[in-house]
């Protein structure tokens, strides 16, 4: 079980520095990376630094509030607490902010370590009755502060967030992350109260999906905010003569070549301004299947069919706004969308800003250009 203990250990320990290497290096080109980059590095860190330690310990002798438990107890639920909840964002203009949340953590860790330096060993509990024998004692009071400022900690990372949506929007998705990871950090103090070695097993493997969730996401919302392709006009549809040519010639000209098909068809036939279209339709008006189909996309820049699908709906319904004839939210069924939430949420996915605000700044740019004439 030690051996698989550290295993766990090694992998958790491999994947978040993958993921902060990556987040360091889109952090170059935008800094709200940088928090999130810093955050998985020390998770690492941190976890590499348990490995030896590790090693050390006979799961069936560490006993209730271990030390090393409560260690990782108290920093894992500072970080978590530090991010995303906006304390460290960006670090570099809330460094005090953020040291003052972490001051209680450091002097207590600082105080615990000279503790041991001057002659204090760990008590082992075997069960909480043996606690009002020994509570007294310094390492027993100073595990039960860390115990103490660790649920502190805990709570903060589910209640900072709804504090901070008061003033700041939250990605939805961000929000249960949040939870979900004060939810496992709750688990995480249960562990450690009541020690059982599986559990530990199941608290490092969450914890480990849920970051690599946040990655994901992370990465995600960067690629859908990355250029859009133009959409360029075809004036005349490729033979099927001219694609089945062109896929023994050249792989890339063939998807290209079904990729004008596509478009040909979509800017000479607005069946997408019908809410029920959708990639089945695409691909029998075309004639291309739904791998082939979803190839071509792909290698023109769009994630998938429903994509590129509402990437048309969306520059209709900019196209509509700028003439007049969209004004409100509920005017964009008109270029397709199944209802104003929909409407709302596509928007704000593929352009970055809430559909509301977006119709509201028109607005205003509207009245300042009648105004000024």
């Amino acid at each position: 079980m030690q051996t698989f203990v550290l295993i766990i250990i090694v992998v958790i320990a491999t994947v978040h520095l993958m993921m902060a290497s990556v987040l360091s290096l889109y952090s170059r080109y935008k800094v709200q990376y940088l928090s999130l980059a810093w955050i998985m590095g020390i998770f690492g860190v941190l976890t590499c630094v348990a490995i030896p330690f590790g090693s050390l310990l006979k799961f069936e002798n560490i006993g209730l509030l271990h030390p090393f438990m409560l260690l990782a107890l108290v920093v894992t639920s500072f970080l978590q607490g530090i991010y995303p909840l906006g304390i460290s964002m960006p670090g570099y203009l809330q460094w005090g902010r953020m040291w003052r949340y972490a001051l209680p953590a450091i002097l207590l860790i600082i105080l615990y370590i000279v503790s041991l330096l001057l002659g204090s060993r760990p008590v082992i509990l075997r069960s909480y009755a043996e606690l009002a024998g020994c509570w007294w004692r310094p390492d027993m009071l100073f595990r039960l502060a860390g115990f103490g400022l660790s649920i502190y900690y805990v709570a903060n990372i589910i209640r900072l967030p709804h504090l901070q949506a008061r003033s700041t929007e939250i990605p939805r998705y961000l929000k249960g992350y949040v939870t979900a990871m004060g939810a496992n950090t709750v688990f995480y103090v249960v562990v450690t109260a009541v020690f059982d070695v599986n559990l530990l097993l199941v608290y490092y493997c969450l914890f480990c999906v849920l970051n690599m969730y946040l990655f994901y996401r992370t990465l995600e919302t960067m690629a859908m905010h990355l250029p859009k392709p133009e959409i360029i006009e075809v004036d005349e549809a490729p033979t099927d003569e001219t694609i089945v040519q062109a896929d023994k010639e050249d792989f890339n000209e063939a998807n290209r070549r079904r990729f004008e098909r596509v478009e040909y068809f979509m800017q000479h036939n607005h069946d997408w301004k019908d809410n029920t279209f959708g990639r089945d339709r695409l691909c029998l008006a075309t004639g291309i299947n739904r791998h082939l189909l979803l190839q071509c996309l792909r290698s023109q820049g769009y994630n998938n069919s429903h994509d590129y699908i509402n990437s048309y709906r969306i520059a209709a319904l900019k196209r509509g706004v700028s003439s007049g004839s969209i004004r409100t939210v509920n005017d964009c069924l008109g270029v397709g969308f199944g209802s104003a939430k929909t409407a709302r949420t596509c928007f704000e996915r593929m352009e970055g800003m809430g559909l509301d605000d977006y119709l509201r700044r028109k607005k205003e740019e509207r009245n300042s250009s009648a105004s000024v004439s």
